[in-house]
């Protein structure tokens, strides 16, 4: 039920930010180049005039919403920017509406988390537990209201990976239909997919041993069926591989190796305790936080390492190779680059999510093994062809408890010490999601807005006046996340930077906002205007280097000498 409330409560109150005016870009049809041509012509825009490039256009259909992706964004595949169209062609464009898709979209990660946990373990607490877990995480929770695909990619990686599960238990043709049918939806949620399926592939040759199995016959039936479909977009990919590149290169920005195994650190606590809006876990205010910080991401990576360890020792090959595989693949994809050639790939959070799913299911599953009055029995592997696969697991809902012994484990029974300070963990993890999941359903910004986090600030400057204008020559999403937060009454001025020769009349003030050093240094000091220094932003990340330790002047206003 808090997962629930959180997914849905404030869905208006957070930052419109620049990746979500990119979606609504897509949604309305709209290439970057299309719309930076028309709102660059010097006149100055209304809020209504520029919503016009933010929802379904009159004009414009879904066939227009998938040639913009494969234009300029063919790493995002269409099947979420679809859906979206259909749902504010339906219900409109107001921002809550907007973000209840993606909300109403993470409801289904609940069963289908289940599912797949029951399918692993044949255990009900243990899929609960699980399922509480990620139903609080501060991580999910944060994507699960951000108008992008994440919440879907989520969905369908634990809907394909149960259902492959069955179908490796069941061994019937029905059971392996139904897997491949999933597979064009999970690849044309996100491209990063394609790793989802390879990592599903070393899975099934990894677990059916050295001979030729119908199982392997039937997992590339399946796997070839999803990849045939996908080949079309596939197409589009390579076309536009430059394009790619340079929309994603500043994921090449070098970074010292410590610095890299911060962000890391931070991102792995974050899909647990996330206090700080400007992602740094814990914010105080005082020189001790820093030491309250490095002691919690410590402690949360030992108990995400030791939860690995636990699984692997504790589990048979078929449900640890399955969580390692499913971590695995996505995780060296985006770390090992970055080690080799430099970047910060595996610092984007969104691009782990398959990390984060598998990471929740070992430490639930080692919290409720070692909490438990007795320590879980291994699942044993299943017969090869048998109908029912719970039918040959070990019931763990139904073990009778059993006297308890001090001194650690005797035999299979667990301490009560031990006991008491697993279930203390997983007091500690629950709560620190939900007081997490309060703290960010009230804030304006979080850290994942990156570059639009001082808006509400730098709108708070501009509605303060009668008639604004807020002159710019900057990325177009960045400008239109502002707009968001305006007031009707202002205007919105995109002037290349040759271009403007005089401020328009009839507004009482004019700010410029994120400002070139051209735009600010060319045009106004060499007339009859100052310009004086509004808002100047901290930075937002105080632990990456080089990229975010300056801080940035976001606004500033034109006045008369």
């Amino acid at each position: 039920m808090l997962g629930i409330f959180f997914r849905f409560v404030n869905l208006d109150k957070k930052v419109y930010w620049g990746d979500e005016v990119y979606t609504s870009f897509r949604i309305a049809g709209y290439t970057l180049t299309e719309a930076t041509q028309e709102l660059f012509d010097g006149k100055p825009k209304s809020i209504e005039e520029l919503q016009e490039y933010q929802q379904p256009h009159r004009n414009r259909g879904v066939t227009d919403t998938i040639k913009s992706l494969a234009l300029e964004d063919s790493q995002h595949p269409p099947l979420y920017y679809i859906m979206a169209y259909f749902w504010e062609k339906w219900l409109g464009s107001d921002l809550a509406i907007k973000r209840s898709l993606p909300a109403l979209i993470s409801l289904f990660v609940f069963p289908c988390l289940y599912w797949l946990c029951w399918e692993l373990f044949n255990s009900t607490p243990i899929a609960w537990v699980t399922v509480a877990m990620v139903a609080v995480s501060p991580f999910h929770v944060l994507y699960a209201q951000e108008v992008r695909e994440y919440s879907l990619w989520s969905v369908t990686i634990l809907l394909s990976s149960w259902l492959l599960l069955r179908a490796l238990c069941l061994k019937t043709k029905l059971s392996w239909v139904i897997y491949a049918a999933t597979l064009p939806i999970l690849l044309y949620t996100y491209l990063f997919s394609v790793l989802i399926l390879i990592g599903q592939g070393i899975y099934v040759f990894a677990n059916e041993g050295w001979q030729w199995t119908k199982t392997r016959t039937a997992f590339l039936l399946a796997s070839g069926f999803g990849l045939i479909t996908f080949t079309p977009w596939l197409f589009v990919v390579a076309n536009n591989l430059s394009t790619i590149q340079s929309t994603t290169s500043h994921f090449q920005e070098k970074v010292s190796l410590p610095s890299l195994f911060q962000m890391w650190g931070f991102n792995l606590s974050r899909a647990f305790i996330d206090l700080d809006s400007q992602g740094r876990i814990v914010e105080f205010g005082n020189p001790i936080a820093g030491i309250i910080r490095v002691i919690l991401v410590v402690t949360l990576a030992i108990l995400v390492v030791y939860s690995i360890y636990f699984i692997c020792r504790k589990t048979p090959k078929r449900v640890w190779l399955f969580i390692l595989t499913l971590m695995g693949v996505t995780g060296l994809a985006a770390i090992l680059p970055d080690l080799i050639f430099g970047g910060i790939r595996s610092s984007v959070s969104r691009y782990l999510v398959p990390c984060y799913l598998g990471i929740q299911i070992a430490v639930a599953y080692t919290i409720y093994s070692l909490m438990s009055y007795q320590e879980i029995p291994p699942t044993p592997p299943l017969k090869r062809g048998s109908k029912h696969c719970r039918d040959q697991a070990l019931p763990h809902d139904n073990v009778e408890a059993q006297p308890l012994m001090e001194g650690g484990f005797t035999g299979r029974i667990t301490s009560e010490k031990r006991r008491l300070l697993w279930r203390f963990i997983a007091l500690v993890l629950i709560s620190g999601g939900v007081i997490s999941c309060a703290i960010s359903s009230q804030a304006e910004s979080w850290w994942s807005k990156y570059g639009s986090y001082y808006n509400p600030q730098v709108a708070g400057i501009i509605n303060q006046h009668q008639r604004p204008l807020a002159i710019s020559s900057g990325y177009v999403p960045r400008v239109l996340s502002l707009s968001y937060l305006l007031n009707p009454k202002a205007k919105i001025q995109f002037v290349a930077e040759k271009d403007i020769t005089q401020i328009p009349d009839g507004f009482s003030d004019v700010f410029l906002y994120r400002p070139s050093e051209k735009l600010k240094s060319r045009h106004w000091k060499q007339g009859n205007y100052k310009i004086e220094t509004v808002y100047q932003s901290p930075p937002v990340f105080d632990y990456l280097e080089p990229i975010s330790r300056s801080s940035e002047i976001w606004l500033w206003k034109l006045a008369k000498r």
